[in-house]
């Protein structure tokens, strides 16, 4: 298992760019897999300076229909010409958030243009349920929700009939990966709880243990006694190592580090994690 960051919130390493956004190199179980491509193309750049030949993917996987977490994929597959693109039927909805009470102007999700979205056409699997890709890699489809999960923020769409609509971010999955450490848990912005998803890992793959779980966990808004809880639950949850990155916010990622210790490492843009 070898996982680079080319896209992450932050960066300590000099040339490496950092965006609000995510992009992860993943070579594991045979294959080298693209999860989620930031929100601009400034993750290819960085591939570059760490030496990732993205030409090379065998397969890439959209979280879910965010601008930062998509923006990148016409970039990929210029330089990809092969590699399909799994994403989520719904992923196109125009979802907006709310700022200070008020719709925002610009969508928060996919941003392509027409003629982008024409151009990659050819290269998108689009996904509702379980894919397996081999029996050690699968791509989740929608992520169920765990009994008592609360999101911690809303986006809305406009639905067919144009009725402005809370979007159930039925678009996002995950990726699970199975190692002879056991599972591998990617996520990208765990708008349906990050213990959602790693209930939904342990379905796909029953009675293997999580060898790491990597999540924007979208915690960053959330308050501290919602913080809180979401630790006390992540540590019922028997995970070998968390790298919270992303969404999950900087106080969250403090908070996991106090109690999670070593356990907890720090995914930043340019850092290279082998054999977690």
């Amino acid at each position: 298992m070898k996982i680079q960051f080319l896209i992450e919130n932050k960066t300590e390493k000099e040339g490496i760019l950092a965006q609000h956004g995510l992009s992860v190199w993943i070579e594991a179980a045979g294959k080298k897999i693209l999860f989620d491509a930031g929100a601009t193309d400034a993750f290819a750049a960085n591939a570059r300076r760490m030496q990732v030949d993205l030409a090379e993917a065998d397969l890439a996987v959209v979280s879910h229909g965010h601008y930062d977490h998509t923006g990148g994929f016409p970039a990929f597959c210029r330089i990809n010409g092969t590699a399909p693109v799994y994403i989520h039927r719904n992923a196109f909805r125009k979802s907006y958030g709310l700022e200070e009470g008020k719709l925002e102007e610009v969508t928060c999700g996919i941003r392509w243009t027409d003629q982008e979205l024409e151009d990659l056409r050819d290269r998108l699997v689009y996904t509702d349920g379980p894919v397996t890709i081999t029996p050690d890699i699968v791509i989740s489809g929608t992520v169920p929700y765990a009994e008592g999960t609360v999101p911690t923020e809303t986006f809305y769409y406009y639905d067919d009939d144009g009725q402005l609509t809370p979007d159930d971010m039925s678009h996002e999955q995950i990726l699970v990966i199975r190692e002879s450490k056991g599972i591998y848990v990617f996520s990208g912005c765990s708008h349906r709880g990050v213990i959602s998803a790693l209930k939904a890992a342990r379905q796909i793959f029953p009675g293997e243990p999580v060898a790491a779980l990597v999540a924007g966990m979208h915690l960053y808004g959330a308050s501290a006694k919602e913080r809180e809880r979401v630790i006390a639950q992540l540590k019922t949850e028997e995970t070998s190592k968390i790298l919270p990155v992303h969404c999950t916010g900087i106080r969250a990622i403090c908070d996991l580090k106090q109690a999670f210790g070593d356990d907890c490492l720090i995914g930043m843009a340019g850092e290279v994690f082998r054999e977690l």
